[in-house]
């Protein structure tokens, strides 16, 4: 998947993974990891998410990675944040109060970039890829992260047959295997959405399950 997939989408705003209000899964399950306040979160693919906002509101130093500049731009602006523009390697990093904003290729984030990052939220990241790139990005995400990491993934999954992706199934055997290699996982939600989602409905899809992971080093 190409570069240019993403700009297009957020340029013609075709940005229906978007949510308006923070993700009920985080709010459920975070505060149970028993993560410091002081902790430095890692969101992976992060678009202008009101997550963000979420974890920065539990006291988090929030390091965002997202590829397109105008996601970026629209989170800072959307919340009247002035934020300090600089250059650090490959990336154009946002910074403002609680919030790193890396733009850029994620797998051009270095383990320096973010050595002191102990928690990880990811809402959209492995289901934003298709096969090939999810492994990469799950060997990639295990190589950055510190030991005592603690976080949440979250997955969906259903006839990939019947509909294309982004976002993409992740069942549960593969999330086991591409992140239960380095990590800890515990299953703790799973729960069938369909009726929920007016796209995959009209798309055929006859089932379509959402799962929540406990991930720890």
């Amino acid at each position: 998947m190409q570069p240019e997939f993403w700009y297009k989408k957020w340029d013609s705003n075709q940005i229906g993974f978007h949510q308006a209000e923070a993700n009920p899964y985080l709010q459920r399950y975070w505060p149970e990891l028993a993560i410091a306040p002081s902790a430095r979160v890692l969101v992976p693919l992060c678009g202008k998410s009101l997550d963000l906002l979420w974890l920065a509101g539990q006291g988090h130093q929030v390091i965002g990675v997202e590829l397109a500049e105008k996601a970026v731009e629209e989170f800072f602006s959307e919340h009247q944040l002035q934020p300090q523009i600089s250059e650090q390697g490959a990336f154009k990093v946002y910074r403002s109060v609680a919030f790193e904003l890396w733009c850029g290729d994620f797998f051009a984030l270095t383990a320096e970039d973010v050595a002191d990052c102990t928690a990880l939220y990811d809402r959209a990241a492995l289901i934003a890829l298709p096969d090939a790139m999810r492994q990469r990005y799950a060997a990639h995400l295990q190589h950055l992260l510190a030991p005592e990491m603690k976080g949440l993934v979250i997955t969906l999954d259903y006839d990939q047959t019947q509909i294309p992706g982004p976002p993409f199934a992740v069942n549960d055997d593969e999330a086991q295997w591409l992140l239960g290699q380095g990590w800890q996982l515990e299953k703790l939600e799973e729960r069938d959405i369909l009726a929920e989602s007016p796209k995959f409905q009209q798309g055929g899809v006859k089932w379509l399950v959402e799962r929540v992971y406990r991930v720890s080093a």
